[in-house]
């Protein structure tokens, strides 16, 4: 609704948008290809002329489905629309699993946006404070590239301290979705909300998705998330976590449908898998990073809230561990929504030392680091980081420090400084 908003400001002539509300309406399911019929009601009750003829006048049009994804035989449809008529179709979807399925038969005409859950400049909006737009722009990662360009990012992170501190405790405290932030009702409750509208929606809908004749399990797919939640930030085995789900079901569950089970959480976006890092040729070794989507569907799944802000870890000292691994998987889900960017792990390898994450921009590799701790050893901190560095085939004349508080140590000059809070600013 914001993008036809805008698209209006800016001068489309309110004919020439068409919005349809895909829900699962029965009488949607007996028409017969109801995307077509409905465009072809719009070309001639709404415009009078098709698409194309609009087109040829020099105009454009926009196709906004929501919802699509309850329609059987969607994906079919708009790759005959997209093909035979000069238009362009926004689709959007809650279901990411369903959205997916649909690539195969629009490869080549679709570029998918995964909007992820809010930016920190969101949650400050939704209590009436601005942090300015994201500092990232949409149009293209070449910034990313420059040190400079993360320099002043800490230095806006600075500028607006106050507010993005509060902006990251209702962060801390609650997550990034919106419907948390929307009211201040008890935690108790809105974690209710949070498991029923996100996790189980996924677990009991999306769960019917799949191969034919396959079945999957809802109880070895709600320890699998829950075992996810568990292992957060960490690269946990598939092995590990079979041995984890027979002990707790009393089953017997093998290493690969743990792997594919991973991949149907994946899918639906209830986590981000971050995959190690395949670099000169040598075969992938360690597993996929486990990253949530957002903490706070640890906080409601698991029923223990652990917090981020610095103020509340110096009052919990005990779960500074816990926090450094939430830490870890937020910083990944942010990156992941980073729309083209690719993001790998470097797990231990020959006495080499890990590295958190590892962004690939066309040839050039910027190695991440998180520390999440009140204090950072400019020398013992930094080793995964100097080394990736200094071996020239990995082309990473810089890195990146995430840490809990603005870093005042002296540190490498190749490597630059930020804190969580101000990284989120970068979205």
């Amino acid at each position: 609704m914001h993008v036809v908003q805008q698209l209006l400001g800016e001068g489309i002539h309110p004919r020439h948008v068409l919005r349809v509300q895909f829900d699962e309406i029965e009488g949607l399911r007996k028409l017969d290809s109801p995307i077509l019929r409905i465009v072809d009601w719009y070309e001639q009750a709404v415009l009078g002329r098709t698409l194309n003829q609009v087109a040829e006048d020099g105009a454009s049009t926009l196709l906004v489905f929501d919802e699509v994804q309850n329609l059987a035989e969607w994906a079919p449809q708009l790759k005959f629309l997209v093909d035979t008529s000069t238009t362009q179709v926004f689709v959007t979807g809650s279901s990411a699993l369903r959205i997916e399925m649909g690539r195969d038969s629009l490869a080549g005409r679709i570029s998918t946006i995964d909007a992820g859950v809010l930016s920190l400049t969101e949650v400050a909006r939704f209590r009436g404070e601005n942090l300015g737009d994201p500092f990232l722009a949409d149009n293209g990662l070449e910034p990313l590239t420059k040190p400079e360009f993360w320099r002043e990012l800490v230095v806006h992170g600075n500028s607006n301290a106050e507010i993005r501190d509060r902006a990251f405790s209702r962060f801390s405290e609650r997550g990034g979705y919106p419907l948390v932030h929307r009211s201040d009702e008890p935690w108790g409750i809105i974690a209710d909300q949070l498991n029923e509208t996100v996790i189980k929606r996924v677990i009991q809908h999306d769960l019917r998705i799949g191969e034919r004749g396959r079945k999957r399990d809802p109880e070895l797919l709600e320890e699998v998330f829950r075992l996810a939640c568990r292992y957060v930030g960490q690269s946990p085995s598939n092995a590990l976590l079979a041995r984890e789900c027979n002990r707790a079901l009393n089953a017997a569950v093998g290493d690969q449908r743990i792997a594919n089970y991973l991949r149907f959480l994946g899918d639906s976006l209830l986590l981000r898998l971050v995959e190690p890092l395949e670099i000169r040729l040598k075969k992938k070794r360690g597993n996929a990073k486990v990253c949530l989507a957002d903490h706070g569907l640890r906080a409601s799944w698991l029923q223990e809230v652990v917090p981020l802000d610095r103020d509340s870890l110096r009052e919990q000292p005990d779960l500074s561990t816990l926090a450094g691994r939430i830490a870890e998987s937020i910083v990944g889900a942010l990156f992941g929504t980073v729309h083209g960017l690719d993001i790998a792990h470097l797990p231990e390898r020959s006495g080499e030392p890990e590295v958190d994450f590892i962004l690939t921009i066309g040839t050039r590799r910027i190695p991440v680091e998180v520390k999440y701790q009140s204090r950072v050893d400019p020398f013992r901190d930094t080793e995964g980081l100097r080394t990736f560095m200094e071996k020239t085939a990995n082309n990473a004349p810089f890195s990146i420090l995430v840490t809990q508080t603005d870093v005042a140590e002296s540190l490498d000059p190749r490597i630059v400084p930020i804190s969580l809070p101000t990284l989120m600013l970068l979205r």
